[in-house]
């Protein structure tokens, strides 16, 4: 019992300071795993050594992300890929950058050419929706 209480400060103390896990640590370790389970049905032996090199990457890769001291990094790295997948999932809205100050603007599909203003420097622009 005090062995694990002395590993548990240990492990806190190590950690402390350092980014951990997040979503896409997550869907980087599960795409590594399953590399590595796919490599296991290739008889070609370098398709199956390049596959397992590329499971060791994406391990080491999601290992590097949880130890890295940078958090500010690896949050924003998160947040990009985060915004990513909710642009894929919004199905009622078209994202632009505007040409001026490059701010995402959201407007709603199907509503043909409309001019758009930029909330942030109100540069009109027209796209089709």
């Amino acid at each position: 019992m005090m062995g694990m209480n002395r590993f548990g400060n240990w492990l806190r103390r190590f950690m402390a300071g350092r980014y951990g896990t997040d979503k896409l640590n997550m869907v980087i370790l599960g795409t590594g795993v399953a590399v590595c389970l796919i490599s296991m049905f290739f008889r070609i032996p370098l398709v199956n050594l390049l596959l397992t090199f590329l499971s060791y990457a994406l391990l080491f890769w999601a290992l590097f992300r949880t130890m890295s001291r940078n958090t500010y990094k690896r949050y924003q790295e998160n947040r990009k890929f985060l915004q990513f997948f909710d642009r894929l999932k919004d199905r009622e809205h078209r994202y632009f950058d505007c040409p001026r100050c490059h701010q995402s603007v959201r407007v709603p599909r199907g509503k043909g050419k409309i001019a758009i203003t930029c909330p942030k420097c109100h540069e009109r622009f027209v796209r089709k929706t």
